[in-house]
């Protein structure tokens, strides 16, 4: 969105005549992360697990936690899951006074960007205490010039190779460094667009730009607004209680720096107007190109404002307008990249998208049996509940010890367990399944045997990521070759933000999973979300069949399958029938490869 026109990059107002700034459930999480690992550095034992739980619970609530606790006081934040009072209390304190004193005494003690340093792949907690200690290290930069000096590798449990792999994962972390995973920003542009809304004299509002077409990372927020009275919204978003410096403030269009630290911008717009806006801050740069020459051909001129025949504007009030006057259908937003759907809308193939409510099961479910947070029960009910028709329980398998990974002997007393559940609850099907560790050759860890014993086994690799392609390549065909594998999941290994994901050849992946029937998943986890859009729409042409799943470790996280995974389907061009998990329970067993056999 263009910037405003008076380039003030003043500082928005503080202090006396300013709200006190209301935290999104993001930031509280983050201060609970940041304390979870910083308790760790402190060699604290047992909390840091406690305050991890309550970080992922709080971003995966639906309701504002200040919110919660404005209504409710401490008693409001019991219905958090993994919240007990002594966390309740610091969320409170950091809700009304802007600080938890336990975090800032431990910055105090070790002044160094935690998240930031532990965003890098391959630096944890002991190691941002060892470089602090011994190297005086505070931030990524820091870390960065100490690798190129080859200050890292006399340090104990660091040595030169350990050094060139963390100066490589610097490159990532700058490369990836300044944008939002989706689910992050999401929320964010979603609580700021509710607050428009009630401004007087807006008679429309919505986010627009890469958030509205669910890009799997945000770079900033765009917001179009139809109203009247633009010097109210105008002063409005100019005080919102995220809003830390105002870049650009003109009569129609602002532009601000958020706290979390990312810049939105906002556009008003008469109400005639609204869906030539919306749609002209929705689409990418390529997509509106292709469009306004579309407009041009046909003598008509396209702009933010409206669809124009010489003066007349004759449409704009609505984005359907725009299409249908150019004569093309409506073009959803995940699309509208210039990658092909234009043609695909001129020549009336555009898929039929898959929607919203969708999904009949999910096929990516951990408990804490591992290393998940809720029991068995909890994730069956919590399942049942969403309206879910059935779930697999996917807990992972030997290899994984860090996750306390189960053995056949495990898996078998699982699968009881699973069976009696599934008789005592009922109104719901329940798999009895593992996410299987693939194994630097390609091996799997469990047995055969007891691999046919379950409904579902999904295939994943979690070590070695940093093979070579052609390594990688045979130990993904190899697995995705395995009879009783039914699913790869997250099959690029990629963590947004951290690690870009496995060199691999995906054609050789993509052609291996159509002629064996293995589906490939997408995993919902916002800092996943993976596989990316642009291989869904792949093996979508490929026609191989797909999977969407939370891959939730908590039951809050259910709901990840549809508040993002979703997204990535659409994005991907594809239907409801190139998910196997829109289909009812025995038609999804009958399609999973075991049954081909």
């Amino acid at each position: 969105m263009a910037r405003a026109a008076q380039q003030s990059e003043r500082k928005a107002p503080s202090g006396r005549g300013r709200a006190r700034r209301r935290l999104g459930n993001t930031e509280i999480a983050r201060a609970l992360r940041e304390l979870s690992v910083l308790l760790e550095v402190d060699g604290v034992p047992f909390k840091p697990r406690a305050y991890e739980k309550a970080a992922y619970a709080v971003e995966g609530m639906s309701q504002p936690v200040e919110e919660m606790l404005r209504e409710s006081g401490l008693a409001g934040l019991d219905a958090i899951p993994s919240v007990g009072r002594g966390i309740a209390e610091r969320i409170a304190q950091l809700c009304t006074s802007g600080r938890i004193d336990d975090l800032e005494a431990l910055h105090a003690k070790y002044p160094v960007d935690v998240l930031g340093l532990t965003s890098v792949e391959g630096m944890g907690p002991k190691s941002v205490r060892v470089l602090w200690e011994q190297l005086g290290i505070r931030d990524v930069a820091g870390l960065k010039r100490a690798a190129e000096a080859g200050q890292l590798h006399a340090l104990t449990h660091f040595g030169e190779k350990r050094e060139r792999k963390l100066l490589a994962s610097v490159g990532v972390y700058e490369t990836l460094h300044g944008r939002w995973p989706l689910g992050q920003a999401l929320e964010l542009a979603e609580s700021i667009e509710r607050r428009l809304r009630r401004v007087r004299g807006v008679h429309d509002c919505a986010v627009a730009g890469s958030v509205r077409r669910r890009k799997e990372t945000i770079g900033d927020l765009d917001f179009v607004v139809a109203s009247g009275d633009p010097e109210a919204v105008m002063q409005a978003f100019g005080r919102l209680a995220e809003v830390t410096r105002i870049h650009a403030r003109g009569s129609t269009k602002s532009s601000v720096r958020l706290e979390p630290g990312i810049d939105a911008d906002l556009r008003v717009v008469p109400i005639e107007s609204f869906g030539a806006a919306l749609q002209y801050f929705t689409g990418s740069k390529d997509h509106n190109l292709a469009l306004r020459r579309i407009a041009q051909k046909q003598g008509y001129k396209l702009s933010e404002y409206g669809l124009f025949e010489g003066e007349r504007r004759i449409a704009g009030s609505a984005e359907q307008e725009i299409y249908s006057t150019l004569g093309l259908p409506w073009i959803a937003p995940e699309l509208r990249e210039d990658a092909g759907e234009i043609e695909a809308a001129m020549a009336g193939r555009l898929p039929k998208l898959i929607e919203p409510g969708s999904l009949r099961g999910d096929l990516q479910v951990h408990t804490n049996w591992t290393d998940g947070r809720d029991s068995l029960e909890r994730m069956v009910l919590a399942a049942k509940d969403a309206g879910l028709e059935y779930v697999a329980i996917t807990d992972h398998t030997r290899d994984l010890a860090m996750a306390r990974g189960l053995d056949e002997l495990r898996l078998r007393e699982q699968l009881a367990e699973i069976r009696a559940l599934e008789r005592r609850i009922g109104g719901i099907r329940v798999l009895a399944g593992a996410e299987v560790n693939v194994r630097p050759d390609g091996s799997l860890d469990i047995a055969d045997e007891m691999l046919a014993e379950l409904d579902f086994v999904g295939a994943a690799v979690h070590s070695s990521l940093e093979q070579s392609r052609a390594q990688m390549t045979r130990r993904m065909l190899r697995a995705i070759a395995h009879p009783r594998v039914d699913a790869l999941f997250h099959p690029m290994g990629r963590s947004l933000g951290r690690r870009r994901g496995v060199d691999v050849d995906f054609d050789a992946v993509i052609e291996a999973a159509r002629r064996t029937g293995t589906a490939l998943e997408i995993d919902a986890q916002p800092q996943r979300l993976d596989l990316g859009s642009e291989l869904v729409r792949k093996a979508v042409e490929a026609r191989v069949p797909l999977l969407i799943s939370s891959d939730a470790h908590g039951a809050i996280e259910l709901r990840y399958a549809e508040a993002f995974g979703i997204s990535v389907a659409r994005r991907g061009w594809a239907t409801a029938g190139d998910v196997l998990n829109t289909l009812p329970v025995r038609a999804l067993l009958r399609k999973l490869k075991r049954s081909q056999r």
